[in-house]
Formats: structure tokens, C-alpha cells, sequence
């Protein structure tokens, strides 16, 4: 079971209370940068989260395994299950990213036209000033998932959100479980329509009022729609 961005294990809990009801062992742990664990010495991809799964499992001798992701464990289960389906048995995604949303011109613009600026003060020695409109740029303009991330954090997020997956989606070779919330506005409920006609064996479940924690807003029938999954032929 792998977390969001922000989270930790903390956030997995009341699904695999319920899951180990129904008699599964749930493995769970803080991605590297969150929760209880160190944040990696350099900036993480996409692809080195999926690795640092994969030397999990080996190094807990598990050839196979289902897969529970949400929003940014959505993202590590497409890859997972794309690059390494031997791995994974059968996945259930909430909430997954993955999609990458061009953003608005108006948006580009400014971030064209900042950089700009910023690399002239820099040319020109005035370091402090750059500094300073990058602190302001970033406050005005960052998320808050950008605002309130370390410098190594900041720059995986950076990497993370940039990738789109969906050469990936289209290559996940185990059946898959879509759950999403129809008032989800991070990940909102068009890409997850969007992955369910991308993965070549998925189904998309709506919870109706959930957001962005719809396995958190329904944590009964996300874990019965999971077992479903898990123990059908």
C-alpha cells in the first residue's frame, strides 16, 4: 500500500484495518521524504520511487504482491504495473495523478517571463535579488505542497508532477480497480475516466460526494470492492 503526496502510512491505516479484517496482510511504509522516513539524498523521479517498491519487495522476499495506491501511489502502480506485472498480481488505484495537465497560457507566460528575470539577476551578479523574486514568485504563485517542501522535496515534486503517464497506463498488464471521488478537485474525476479507457483491464468506481480520499470517505466499500478484486478468478 503506498500513500500520497503529504501523507504517510498514517493515512493507510483505516483501509488495512479493514483489509486485515477480511484476512489480508497489508504492508505499508513511508515513501522516502515523508512521514518517518529520510527524504533521499537527491531529488526522486517517478521511476526511483517505483525501484525503492520493487527493493522492498525483494528485500522482504515477496515475488508478487496486490497493490493499493493513492494519488501519488497511483503514480508508482502505473509504472509498477507496467514495467514489472509479474510483481504485481492486481491493483486498486484511488484518486490516482498520473495525467499531466498543460497549464493555462497565461500561466506559461508568467513562468516564461519570470525565469527570464531571474536568470538576468543572476547573470549580472545581483544573487540576493534573485533570491528574493524567487521567495516572492514561489509565495505568490507555489503551491502549497511546493511552498512548504524542503529544497530536495521541491525538486521531486517538480519532477513528479511533470511526468505524464499515460504511455504507462496504456501498458498496465493486470486488472485494475479504478476509485474516485466526483468531488475530487486535485485529481478530478475526468482522469479517472481517462485511465479507465487507457488501462486495457480496468474498472472505474465512483463514490459519489467523496474527494480527493474517496477510499478515506468510503473505507467499508473500498476494502469490499478491493477483496472483490483481489479474490475473483
Amino acid at each position: 500500500m503506498a500513500h500520497g503526496w503529504g501523507a504517510s502510512i498514517d493515512a493507510l491505516q483505516p483501509l488495512a484495518h479493514r483489509l486485515s479484517r477480511l484476512g489480508y496482510q497489508c504492508l505499508m511504509f513511508d515513501l522516502p521524504g515523508f512521514g518517518a522516513s529520510d527524504e533521499p539524498k537527491q531529488a526522486f523521479t517517478i521511476q526511483d520511487y517505483a525501484t525503492f517498491c520493487i527493493d522492498y519487495l525483494n528485500q522482504h522476499d515477496l515475488a508478487s504482491v496486490n497493490y493499493f495506491g493513492h494519488s501519488l501511489g497511483g503514480r508508482i502502480g502505473l509504472i509498477l504495473a507496467a514495467e514489472h506485472p509479474r510483481r504485481i498480481s492486481k491493483m486498486a488505484l484511488s484518486n490516482s495523478a498520473g495525467i499531466r495537465v498543460e497549464p493555462p497560457r497565461l500561466t506559461r507566460l508568467r513562468l516564461q517571463l519570470y525565469h527570464k528575470f531571474r536568470h538576468g539577476l543572476e547573470a549580472i551578479g545581483a544573487a540576493t535579488a534573485a533570491a528574493r523574486l524567487r521567495q516572492l514568485y514561489n509565495q505568490r504563485y507555489g503551491s502549497a505542497d511546493y511552498r512548504n517542501a524542503t529544497p530536495v522535496m521541491r525538486q521531486t515534486l517538480v519532477q513528479v508532477v511533470n511526468e505524464d503517464l499515460l504511455a504507462y497506463a496504456a501498458r498496465v498488464a493486470v486488472p485494475t480497480i479504478l476509485v474516485w471521488g466526483d468531488a475530487d478537485t486535485d485529481t478530478p474525476l475526468w482522469m479517472g475516466r481517462k485511465l479507465e479507457q487507457t488501462i486495457p483491464d480496468a474498472a472505474l468506481i465512483v463514490h459519489q460526494g467523496a474527494g480527493h480520499y474517496a477510499y478515506l470517505d468510503f473505507p467499508d466499500k473500498t476494502a469490499a470492492i478491493m477483496d472483490a478484486l483481489y479474490r475473483g478468478a
